[in-house]
């Protein structure tokens, strides 16, 4: 039996548009912030806590995305910033 697939209204398609560029824009600024900043390693990791429970609370059920997509760019940068190479 074939699943049928849920059609979206505009309103739903520009919601979610809203909340994947408020999460961008969220992301690149704690991004920059952590790059330009005197902050600690523990200071700058609780930010990428703070931005993945506020992603999460945004599009609940998506932890595993938010991993594949965000985590890499921050532990990169961590990573560069704090000499952990």
């Amino acid at each position: 039996m074939e699943k049928e697939e849920r059609k979206y209204t505009v309103a739903e398609i520009k919601e979610e548009d809203k909340k994947i560029r408020h999460l961008r824009r969220l992301v690149d600024f704690s991004l920059a912030l952590i790059a330009q900043s005197t902050m600690s390693i523990d200071e700058a990791q609780a930010v990428v806590k703070g931005v993945k429970k506020f992603a999460i609370d945004l599009f609940p059920g998506k932890e595993e995305t938010f991993d594949l997509v965000y985590t890499p760019r921050f532990r990169r940068l961590i990573a560069e910033k704090y000499w952990l190479l």
